[in-house]
């Protein structure tokens, strides 16, 4: 009987130390404090000292901002922070990165039709993986209405990829979120990217977290078919930045070039473990 209790009492200790290990990891994921109502119409740091003028006519501002489904630097998931952040920068095209659609995890809610609504902007979702009940992956904010949208896979070993394609009448918004791990996987995104856009007949912006680094080969296999618009500034993490990772280009194409009049990384270090970059581009 004694022998039994031990067993027995060993194996509630081995189960209990399971238990907590299993929560700490859905805690550290963002299922453990997931958003609530007050979350959803609020703004948890709402001093800020930028804000970004319109541009000019006929300047095209795009932002890329890997949002890490809105949850910040203080642990806190706050939609109403991040579409704020958007809205100083005025932005025309909003790339963005780490979005959930009616997860579990963010209590069912549209994360992007959220940010639609605080940012009066029109949404298109790419999703990457379905996950926790809903899907999770890349979004594109605009002020026009898109033609079409759809999108494509790209290779992930740990974690499905995707490339999200919207249209407009005077160019094509590609998004996307490459591969963290493996820089095959990276490599071959590139080479699935540049035949989605083969046949393009207008500009098209190439716009998100592409996890890798000035000098590296991924980037120097974009410079084969597209020009960097965006600058090197460091742009990840975002309370202490010590690389550039998020990128904004355009394709190269022998009927039109691109005017760079800005490139910004903004100083928003609380929001989203990324900082989020803008350019206003001329089309020529």
């Amino acid at each position: 009987m004694r022998t039994i209790m031990s067993t027995f009492t060993n194996y509630l200790k081995v189960w209990s130390i399971s238990l907590l290990f299993i929560l700490g990891i859905i805690s550290y994921k963002g299922f453990g404090n997931p958003p609530s109502d007050n979350n959803a119409n609020s703004d948890s740091n709402p001093t800020r000292d930028y804000y970004f003028d319109k541009p000019a006519d006929g300047v095209i501002r795009i932002l890329t901002y890997n949002i890490r489904n809105c949850i910040g630097m203080d642990g806190k998931t706050d939609f109403g922070r991040v579409a704020d952040v958007i809205n100083r920068i005025n932005p025309h095209i909003v790339a963005l990165q780490e979005v959930d659609s009616v997860t579990y995890r963010m209590n069912g809610i549209d994360v992007l039709g959220i940010l639609a609504e605080k940012t009066n902007m029109f949404p298109s979702y790419g999703p990457a993986i379905d996950f926790q009940g809903g899907k999770y992956g890349n979004g594109v904010l605009s002020r026009k209405k898109p033609l079409s949208s759809e999108y494509i896979p790209l290779p992930g070993r740990q974690e499905r990829r995707s490339l999200l394609m919207v249209e407009f009448e005077d160019y094509i918004i590609y998004c996307t979120h490459l591969n963290n791990a493996f820089a095959g996987d990276r490599h071959g995104s590139v080479m699935i990217i540049d035949y989605e856009a083969r046949n393009a007949n207008k500009p098209v912006f190439l716009a998100g977290d592409i996890n890798d680094t000035p000098g590296s080969r991924t980037l120097e296999l974009l410079s084969e078919n597209w020009i960097q618009l965006s600058g090197n500034e460091f742009t990840f993490r975002s309370d202490a930045p010590d690389r550039c990772i998020d990128y904004i280009f355009g394709l190269k194409h022998d009927d039109f070039s691109y005017e760079i009049v800005r490139q910004v990384v903004v100083n928003e270090p609380v929001a989203s473990d990324h900082l989020p970059v803008f350019v206003d581009i001329r089309i020529r």
